[in-house]
């Protein structure tokens, strides 16, 4: 797998342990990148001349390929954004005000993500509504339990990760979204860190909304997508104004494309959608039931090689997907990263965008190691005797 992968070819001896915050591209879609720019560079949606055509061609292939990866209805619910947090903001913005009132309740997870906190709370403080944080398990995540005795017929949005980024669990949203469906609420999934690890059916977890960033499942960074029920969709005014999303111009009014353009607005990422068609074919061509039990495997493996090491806390369980958060006791994680790089080891280390999350858990941030389908156990074995060994540089201890 990993030969699929150039970046390694120039790093043969890092050991990339931060997918969760970006992963590395396959060969597949640097070509793609490359055969758009060479081959296909053309504005879409406007262009009469054959190459526009063809390119325009491409550009909605590539959201009906979204469509196909998410398990929408149709193409038309696949809103083309910058990744997870414009998709995110573009909802609480958009569709928001449309059914949170005074007096209405928003809820959340402690364990969300900024991008999936901040937007809600600010949603609250302009409509009066109440901002509700659920608590999270001691582990530091998600708990399915607390956000459903929170559910309420006030409940006018849940929005939830569907794995968090910090503890890696796996949220049940159906049986949350049958809750909220039957308080007359809507459900808003963040995808971010589920659509690299899972197949994604968001019919099947009945959300309403759900966002994900091509990036994290192996595609370029600045394109990512939104799904949304078509009917709310249609619902929902755009939020930037400009080419691209127009019906007509007048000087007294202006009309709105169809769903999904006009959210659209301006040229888009073309080379962008080009790369992420390439990363889902790419990703569909896995068979997810060995991608599972294989990061399963090395999930299990880096959490036990880190817990022989005295002083070392593992958050999350056995069972997150592809994400092992930590601390070593005495030493500050930034402190530990640094130690970790210069033994070629990269992992992410600070507060990953959920401060709500550290404080609760008492910290002011842990360290992050993520997995993604180029990873080996040797990879989880370095990382774990690294760990030791900075126990014994920054503490003086065998």
């Amino acid at each position: 797998m990993r030969e699929q992968f150039p970046f390694f070819k120039r790093h043969p001896d890092l050991v990339y342990l931060d997918s969760a915050a970006t992963s590395q591209k396959p060969q597949a879609v640097l070509d793609a990148l490359n055969d758009y720019y060479v081959d296909a560079n053309a504005n879409v949606h406007r262009g009469l001349y054959q190459l526009a055509y063809n390119t325009t061609e491409g550009y909605e292939a590539a959201r009906g390929q979204v469509a196909r990866f998410l398990n929408a209805n149709q193409a038309s619910e696949i809103v083309f954004t910058r990744g997870t947090t414009e998709s995110l903001n573009l909802v609480a913005s958009s569709f928001g005000p449309l059914v949170v009132r005074e007096g209405d309740e928003i809820l959340v997870s402690a364990a969300e993500h900024h991008s999936n906190f901040i937007p809600w709370q600010q949603l609250a403080a302009t409509t009066g509504a109440r901002f509700v944080v659920a608590p999270v398990t001691p582990l530091g995540e998600t708990d399915p339990q607390a956000l459903a005795k929170l559910i309420t017929p006030k409940t006018k949005i849940l929005a939830v990760a569907q794995v968090t980024n910090v503890a890696g669990g796996l949220v049940p949203v159906r049986q949350l979204a049958d809750a909220v469906h039957a308080n007359g609420g809507f459900v808003v999934v963040d995808g971010a860190q589920s659509a690299p690890h899972m197949p994604v059916d968001v019919q099947a977890m009945g959300a309403d909304f759900f966002a994900f960033s091509g990036h994290k499942i192996y595609g370029p960074t600045g394109i990512g997508a939104l799904y949304g029920r078509q009917a709310l969709l249609e619902r929902m005014p755009p939020v930037q104004f400009g080419g691209e999303m127009i019906d007509s111009v007048t000087d007294a009014q202006s009309t709105w494309a169809e769903v999904p353009l006009k959210f659209e607005a301006g040229t888009p990422n073309i080379a962008g959608a080009f790369g992420l068609a390439a990363a889902i074919e790419f990703l569909q061509a896995q068979d997810w039931s060995t991608v599972r039990a294989r990061e399963d495997r090395l999930v299990r493996r880096l959490r036990a090689g880190l817990s022989a090491t005295p002083g070392v806390t593992v958050y999350g369980s056995a069972n997150s997907l592809g994400i092992v958060s930590f601390n070593l006791a005495g030493v500050h994680p930034h402190d530990l990263a640094t130690f970790l790089d210069e033994q070629q080891i990269a992992v992410r280390a600070g507060h990953h965008c959920a401060q709500p999350l550290m404080a609760r858990l008492g910290v002011p941030a842990t360290v992050r190691a993520s997995f993604g389908l180029y990873n080996t156990a040797d990879d989880c074995d370095r990382l774990a005797a690294a760990v030791a060994a900075a126990r014994g540089y920054f503490l003086g201890t065998d």
